[in-house]
């Protein structure tokens, strides 16, 4: 299967503007721009084509551009990092079997997530988009819960069947739960983590489709795919002692930072 890996990247970002060229410092004291650092995790990832930057920035492709990025336009009217995709793909004259869609705020996202979502569509013939799900541990779900009560919106939590499929994507903590975890047990809860593969026809038919009632209410663009009747499937991952969040507001910089000093991420 062919595989091109787009990362949408938005300068306007309403929680956090210009998020994209923000900086992280690595381990050794080196200073990276976020979307660097997310387009370098894309290239440590095994059976991929192409790696570009999607944009409609200027700003973003001359920052891309000067890491060695590929960068590909796209339109102002893109209203999220599928469209954005999408559009991506379009550009380039399509010919893929499989879309990437990783986007610019998760660069501690490991390349094997990213390898298992591919390995998912190939072992699932019905379903036309795959997403990693990780299982919390007491610290993660603490750290939820935390942003939770502060009002911060934190990671975005999954539930599915038995079969994989996804049955809701909340940024509330979900399922709900009374009990309380230690740091390292094992929760029922899981972590979305915003990776996405597509297939081509589910890509090319997301824009046209109108978003529902439960995609406006949560800012989740996953929840199209499924109010619009599309199998999304979660695929378990495991950290294998690698932490992971994704860069929602200014406050996550320093959390980002001191896990890549833990892990030793330069």
């Amino acid at each position: 299967m062919s595989v091109l890996i787009a990362i949408p990247a938005r300068y306007a970002s309403t929680r956090y503007p210009g998020k994209p060229l923000a900086t992280l410092t690595g381990a050794t004291g080196e200073s990276k721009s976020l979307i660097q650092r997310s387009w370098e995790a894309a290239c440590e990832v095994k059976g991929v084509d192409r790696v570009v930057v999607a944009t409609d920035d200027d700003r973003i492709r001359a920052a891309s551009e000067a890491f060695g990025a590929e960068v590909v336009m796209t339109s102002e009217t893109c209203a999220n990092g599928t469209e954005r995709c999408a559009e991506a793909y379009d550009n380039l004259g399509g010919g893929f079997d499989v879309v990437v869609n990783l986007q610019g705020d998760a660069p501690l996202t490991p390349a094997w997530f990213i390898e298992e979502l591919v390995a998912g569509l190939r072992r699932d013939p019905v379903a036309e988009v795959a997403t990693p799900v990780l299982r919390c541990d007491g610290r993660a779900l603490n750290g939820f819960l935390e942003d939770r009560k502060a009002d911060r919106v934190g990671g975005t939590t999954a539930v599915f069947t038995k079969e994989h499929h996804a049955m809701y994507f909340s940024k509330e903590v979900v399922p709900f739960t009374t009990e309380s975890y230690a740091d390292d047990a094992e929760t029922p809860v899981f972590h979305h983590v915003g990776v996405y593969a597509y297939r081509p026809s589910a890509l090319g038919a997301y824009p046209r489709w109108q978003p529902g009632p439960l995609e406006n209410l949560e800012g989740l663009e996953q929840l199209r795919f499924m109010e619009h009747g599309h199998k999304v499937l979660c695929v378990e991952v495991e950290a294998r002692g690698r932490q992971f969040w994704e860069l929602n507001n200014p406050e996550d910089v320093p959390r980002i930072e001191a896990m890549m000093a833990e892990m030793g991420t330069p």
